[in-house]
């Protein structure tokens, strides 16, 4: 594995380009920065807010943003109902794991503070189960049946509410370092980022499933995409994950300071609506050698709180170490022991990058 001679994000990142300098591409992202003029953006963000404004009549919705409560959600509520003045309609896919106080508490909250509407889809429990068995099995990819819906469900919404002007947070392969790393505003191609794609649905059909169990799990046709106005609202405002937390706390937003204290990650603010859930971002791990430690991590640096020594020293405490009541969760609710669930982490390591240490444990080479 090589690093980022900035940061500390590793080139097995899937999608990850690093410079004749070793500079990964979300750094030279983070650094094009400066020449962009966010005061120009932001108006150009106000003019694509001028174009839907009541465009469902003068107490209809005229946006809709994609949330799932934490604090990336809050900021972009704020700024589209507070400061721009457009009513949203909030659309979120909730997991079906057990959540935790803080998330309960703030998919209310984003409701209660900025008096939005709110519309969830709880997916198909059992058609969830059956394709967790076997993505997590096959791919290592435990959560694909959520994330799929997280990506088309608020597509299909857009179209049922007309509201073309559909809004998600970041660009996550431009500002971290991934595949279809191009700065737009346009979020047209996320479906196709590998977070919600990469198994064929006839898979999935095999595996005992029927159509009707798969609602909105494809995208909304060509001629209905062509419709809407999906953006990265990170293209026209300076993204920054800890002043958006900072925003959040002023509106309610609770982090898990109070509730857990997670072994693999550095922060308490991030990905925190359930335990469970935090199997799949882990499994990068024995894939790619790196998870939540390191892409904290790295954006940390970027944003001058570490430095990248004091980085690496978080990664090598934190990154490989998944919390066991991430597994307890996880177990409970597919059915497995903790066994079973372990014996298949097994197979998912990258024999190219780990080797067993004298006790039995994958270290990286």
């Amino acid at each position: 594995m090589n690093y980022c001679t900035k940061c500390v994000m590793p080139d097995t990142r899937p999608g990850i380009s690093f410079n004749e300098h070793g500079i990964c591409s979300a750094c030279q992202a983070y650094e094009n920065r400066n020449k962009v003029n966010y005061d120009d953006r932001f108006e150009e963000l106000k003019n694509l807010c001028d174009k839907y404004r009541g465009s469902n009549g003068p107490s209809g919705y005229d946006c809709m943003i994609a949330v799932s409560g934490g604090k990336d959600s809050h900021y972009q509520v704020h700024l589209f109902k507070e400061v721009l003045g457009m009513n949203p309609l909030l659309v979120t896919v909730e997991d079906n794991f057990p959540m935790t106080a803080a998330g309960v508490h703030n998919l209310k909250n984003i409701s209660a503070a900025f008096g939005c509407d709110v519309i969830s889809m709880k997916p198909n429990i059992k058609a969830q189960k059956m394709a967790m068995k076997y993505t997590f099995e096959k791919y290592g990819k435990p959560t694909y049946f959520v994330d799929r819906y997280i990506y088309t469900y608020p597509l299909h919404m857009a179209v049922k509410f007309k509201t073309p002007l559909l809004v998600y947070g970041e660009n996550v392969g431009y500002e971290y370092g991934g595949l279809n790393s191009i700065e737009t505003y346009s979020a047209k191609d996320q479906i196709s980022n590998g977070v919600g794609a990469g198994v064929p649905t006839d898979e999935l059909l095999a595996q005992g499933l029927f159509p009707k169990d798969l609602n909105f799990f494809d995208p909304p046709k060509a001629e209905d995409l062509e419709q809407l106005d999906p953006i990265y609202l990170s293209y026209f405002v300076e993204w920054n994950s800890f002043k958006n937390y900072e925003l959040a706390k002023t509106k309610g937003f609770h982090d898990l300071s109070h509730e857990w204290n997670r072994s693999h990650h550095v922060e308490n603010f991030d990905q925190i609506d359930s335990r469970a859930y935090l199997v799949h971002s882990w499994m990068k791990y024995p894939k790619f050698g790196h998870a939540s430690a390191t892409d904290y991590s790295a954006r940390m640096v970027r944003y001058g709180f570490l430095t990248r020594e004091e980085a690496f020293d978080l990664v090598k405490k934190h990154d490989h170490d998944l919390d066991a009541l991430c597994v307890r969760d996880f177990c409970q609710f597919m059915g497995y022991t903790e066994a079973e669930f372990w014996s298949i982490i097994e197979r998912q390591y990258n024999t190219d990058l780990f080797k067993k240490d004298k006790l039995g444990k994958w270290v990286l080479k």
